[in-house]
């Protein structure tokens, strides 16, 4: 039996123009090689299995390489590997050190890579600060780790670091194509596209999936064979569940989802992967975003389609619906319950029911019929129907008619009301509420009375003369003018000062900022009062307020008395004579 190698380690790359996706890091240690201008400390960090320590490794035999002429030397004496995590204490460390002061034997340069350097201990790390700082010139660092923010600054200070992003789908997929057709194996695009997004950006990680599909379908990979190998919920789950959803059909909804969890899938992973379906066709919605869409050109047409069905406020909300479910599944005490919840809201969205239809609260005609302000015409045909219904009575099972007339028409049948009149048909002796409010009728009155204020302001400019004395009499006309019309807090506020009048400027005195602030609003309609009063449209009011004002006013007891004994001294006489206590 001929020995497997798997396709992490068989397909690793051997040069820089191998390593799938990081174009950019590749390209600029190309250069500092050529350019001779490559640090001898750097740090490559990033996520697992995007190339850190292949990049390490290519760039320790690509150093030696431009210093002869032999390319095909690997210079394995020259490269030493150190994982970090099993060799962590100062002990170590220090053994490195003093293998950095030997130099190379062959070849210009000894290259030390160290592997998961974030496991180093505090001892080790300081241990190892000053060789890193000032380096033998033969001696490059080659640092690499998953946890950046774990190295201690003073180590990030004396390197040059290098960030390693996350393969992107398409590049995993056509890697995976061609490692495919390299070993004879028929893949479909779609099943490469679900290996890729189950990798979640690690080229390492997809080639190990990649290898656990091929050995359970053979060489024709199919994506049904992947998503049943890989147990995930394919895009047709969440195609047909979208369209369940517009179609606001909870009870299928609701069995697809018994049916998800049957299969072992978990709650959790298929909200989350609802609302990251909801995102792409959100995607899908706007030619300059559907570049984002990372899929196959036939899942693309599929989204596409879809996405035309989809309105984009369903969308917004169904995301926010399914990202709050995604939140609370966790803590839930019942987390079936608040999926099955969740995805009758969103089944909800665009139901256009009883409660959105507003047909629906119009009452049947066989209940009953009224009309406001029919014509004489339908009237006249009302009263002929009742005068056939008793001539020709009808079976018991129908419902008798009747028109009831307003009591500002004679009772009698002979009398054909006017065209304005009100009249109510009423079928099955049923009793219909009033068309008109208490409520309507006095916000009716309340805004006819202030369009008859607008309307007595003068329009015209008025000079006339005019006293302070005709001034006081115009604003107590007005504060009457208020309390008659059962505006009393508004007329206390305007008889809090007596009006002053200097100049062409009418000045009063509130205790407090409230009262300003309704008099204010009130401002138009007493000025135009006064103006029309006195003939002069060119008077002014001007309001100050102060704050001290408030102890003119008694709030004690005796204090109400004095006011009281100000204004009718006979008032402490009657106390006296009774013997009486305030």
């Amino acid at each position: 039996m001929e020995h497997f190698v798997v396709s992490a380690r068989k397909y690793r790359p051997e040069t820089f123009e191998d390593v799938v996706g990081q174009k950019a890091i590749t390209n600029t240690l190309l250069n500092a090689i050529d350019n001779n201008h490559l640090a001898q400390a750097l740090l490559f960090t990033g996520p697992r299995g995007v190339g850190k320590t292949t990049c390490a490794r290519i760039l320790a035999k690509k150093i030696n390489q431009q210093a002869t002429e032999n390319k095909e030397e690997d210079y394995a004496f020259n490269i030493f590997e150190l994982d970090a995590a099993s060799n962590n204490s100062v002990d170590d460390i220090r053994n490195l050190i003093d293998q950095v002061r030997i130099p190379p034997q062959v070849g210009k340069y000894k290259v030390y890579i160290i592997d998961e350097v974030h496991m180093l201990s505090s001892s080790a790390f300081n241990a190892f600060l000053k060789t890193l700082e000032e380096p033998p010139k033969h001696a490059i660092f080659i640092l690499a780790t998953t946890e950046k923010h774990k190295i201690i600054p003073t180590i990030l200070s004396r390197c040059q670091i290098f960030d390693f992003k996350r393969i992107t789908v398409t590049d995993a997929k056509e890697y995976l194509a061609g490692i495919a057709l390299k070993e004879g194996v028929q893949a479909e695009d779609d099943a490469l596209h679900i290996i890729a997004q189950k990798a979640d950006g690690a080229m390492r990680d997809a080639l190990s999936i990649y290898d656990r599909v091929v050995s359970f379908s053979g060489n024709n990979l199919t994506r049904a064979a992947v998503t049943e190998n890989l147990n995930v919920l394919d895009y047709e789950t969440y195609f047909k569940s979208t369209d369940l959803i517009l179609a606001n059909n909870i009870p299928d909804l609701l069995v697809q989802y018994n049916e998800i969890l049957a299969k072992g899938f978990d709650g959790h992973h298929y909200i989350a992967g609802l609302a990251s379906h909801f995102r792409d066709l959100l995607v899908c919605k706007n030619q300059a975003t559907i570049s984002l869409l990372e899929v196959g050109e036939q899942i693309k047409a599929l989204y596409f389609k879809q996405s035309q069905a989809a309105p984009q406020e369903f969308l917004m909300q169904g995301i926010e619906l399914a990202n709050e479910c995604d939140l609370k599944y966790k803590t839930s005490r019942n987390p079936r319950l608040l999926v099955e919840l969740c995805l009758m809201q969103l089944a909800s969205i665009t139901f256009d029911g009883e409660k959105k239809n507003s047909k629906r609260f119009i009452i049947p005609a066989e209940n009953f019929i009224s009309t406001e302000k029919v014509s004489a015409k339908k009237i006249d045909n009302a009263s002929k129907e009742v005068i056939k219904t008793e001539e020709h009575p009808t079976p018991a099972t129908k419902p008798e008619v009747k028109v009831q007339l307003p009591s500002s028409v004679s009772k009698e049948k002979t009398e054909t009301p006017t065209p304005k009149e009100e009249v109510k048909i009423n079928l099955n002796n049923k009793k219909r509420p009033s068309g008109l409010s208490l409520k309507s009728i006095a916000h009716k009155k309340k805004h006819e009375e202030e369009q008859k204020e607008k309307e007595a302001l003068p329009t015209e400019e008025l000079t006339e003369s005019y006293t302070e004395e005709q001034v006081q009499e115009a604003w107590a006309e007005y504060v009457s003018k208020l309390t008659n019309r059962g505006k009393k807090i508004l007329a206390s506020i305007v008889d809090t000062d007596k009006p002053t009048l200097k100049g062409d400027t009418i000045h009063i005195e509130l205790p407090n900022e409230t009262m300003l602030i309704e008099l204010k609003r009130a401002q138009g309609n007493l000025m135009g009062f006064i103006k029309k009063k006195i003939q002069n449209t060119s008077i002014k009011l001007h309001i100050d307020v102060n704050e001290t004002a408030t102890k003119k006013y008694a709030f004690t007891t005796r204090e109400k008395f004095e006011k009281l004994k100000e204004k009718n001294p006979l008032i402490d006489k009657l106390r006296t004579t009774f013997d009486l206590d305030i």
